[in-house]
């Protein structure tokens, strides 16, 4: 049976460390690091990358009700109105509008793989501070881009000795 490289690092460490660079390596498309660390990490992303080629089409779109802010077309802004209380006190309620949107819901089966993606990869923030859905981006843009493809999704550089401890880095990038 084969065995993880334990990479001299207590489990939990190891699990945190491995959540990491497979995020990055899915965030930013490449990462740099050590020759162990990025064939851990190579086996991680190519398993999840075919897992997300595999359910990319698994949902349906279905119609839902909304009931969200009414947001003024030329300012952007919410729109709000004059309202007087039980008490007559006056102050501003935002109005609110019931729209019907298409939304894709997934099927047991991307739901479960969506599931494992989120478990292997940790949460990300863009440079607004936005939360990003990285596992839409997977189902999306990196499957459509690897779909015809039967596997090695990810490739590993060697670049040379790090100075200091002369350890063998690599750069590990989506192909």
């Amino acid at each position: 049976m084969a065995e993880n490289r334990k990479l001299g690092r207590t489990a939990d460490h190891r699990v945190a460390m491995l959540k990491n660079l497979t995020t990055s390596v899915i965030w930013h498309g490449q990462i740099e690091t050590t020759e162990p660390k990025a064939k851990e990490v190579k086996s991680i992303v190519d398993s999840l990358i075919s897992l997300a080629i595999k359910e990319k089409d698994n949902y349906e779109e279905v119609e839902k009700v909304v009931k969200r802010a009414k947001i003024d077309e030329k300012t952007n802004v919410k729109v709000t109105e004059k309202v007087t209380s039980k008490n007559g006190k006056e102050f501003y309620k935002v109005v609110k509008e019931e729209v019907t949107e298409k939304v894709k819901k997934d099927n047991p089966s991307r739901l479960a793989a969506r599931r494992k993606i989120m478990a292997n990869i940790n949460k990300v923030k863009d440079e607004n501070g936005k939360n990003v859905d990285l596992p839409a981006k997977m189902f999306g843009e990196i499957a459509e881009k690897y779909a015809d493809r039967k596997g090695g999704y990810t490739r590993i550089i060697k670049i040379g000795k790090r100075r200091g401890d002369a350890a063998e880095t690599v750069i590990l990038q989506l192909v």
